[in-house]
């Protein structure tokens, strides 16, 4: 038995922290995740997943009732950076926020997405002269090229049906933008920075042709659940290592923690909770 199920149920008061997350799509893993963590840990702070109808009355709560933090998701990770009052190095650089921290009323921006895929990038074997192609240019995509850029690949094309913001993405890293890829493409590392392969309607979607899937060496899927997306599924059938969203959102969510409560919970406890959250 984990060190979170055999301590007592807490008991919510006046003085418990709020914090929250705001998705279209909430799930129950960030839920489960920093409620597992302040059990653990005897944090007098509760966590609960909202799906907003008006994302500027939302994030004006934050700064209302007071709620402490929040973390920002799909498709809101941009349209929040007009909504805060600081926007911290992490979110600036990508323009592009998944944390909200509140400071006395005071609204601070972050992005832990980043340095998630980049200590994952840091710790894989992925070759950096291989040729990437990242499929998406919305928020998770910023922080996935970004930490590209900083683990040392130059060759990469931002894969995106979306001209304007696959542009800008591609340009401000001098990279390549293509709207789709062909059959015969072959990069070496594919990157989903979409919803396809997420639950829901795009559960059954790839983000790739399958003849360019079936010719790379390695892929990385940011979606977390399921955490075996087709993409996914189909590098694992054939061998080459992939990394999968699984982790992203266990690093992201780790560093979101520590912003809220000053605390940073030991990795033990980081894959405690990470299995905790993924239980049926």
């Amino acid at each position: 038995m984990s060190s979170s199920e055999s301590s007592h149920a807490r008991v919510l008061d006046r003085d418990t922290v709020l914090c929250v997350s705001l998705a279209a799509r909430p799930s129950n893993i960030g839920t489960r995740f920093h409620n597992y963590l302040y059990n653990a840990l005897g944090l007098n702070y509760v966590y609960k997943a909202f799906a907003p109808t008006d994302i500027a009355a939302a994030v004006a709560g934050i700064r209302g009732l007071p709620i402490r933090g929040a973390a920002v998701s799909m498709p809101y990770k941009e349209a929040v950076l007009e909504l805060v009052d600081v926007t911290e190095p992490s979110a600036a650089a990508i323009d592009s926020v998944n944390t909200i921290v509140n400071e006395a009323g005071v609204l601070h921006a972050y992005n832990t997405d980043f340095q998630a895929v980049a200590d994952l990038l840091a710790d894989s074997d992925f070759d950096r002269s291989w040729s990437v192609a990242v499929a998406g240019s919305g928020g998770m995509a910023k922080a996935v090229v970004a930490a590209l850029r900083e683990a040392g690949f130059s060759e990469v094309t931002v894969v995106a049906r979306n001209t304007q913001t696959g542009t800008d993405l591609a340009g401000r890293y001098g990279f390549a933008y293509r709207s789709a890829l062909a059959d015969d493409d072959r990069p070496d590392l594919l990157v989903n920075a979409t919803p396809m392969g997420m639950s829901g309607d795009a559960a059954e979607q790839l983000p790739f042709p399958t003849a360019v899937i079936e010719a790379a060496r390695a892929g990385f899927d940011v979606v977390a659940l399921p955490p075996d997306t087709p993409l996914v599924r189909a590098l694992r059938a054939a061998g080459k290592p992939v990394i999968s969203g699984d982790a992203v959102i266990a690093g992201q969510a780790a560093a979101q923690f520590a912003l809220y409560t000053g605390i940073t919970p030991s990795p033990e406890l980081v894959a405690e909770a990470s299995e905790y959250s993924r239980r049926s």
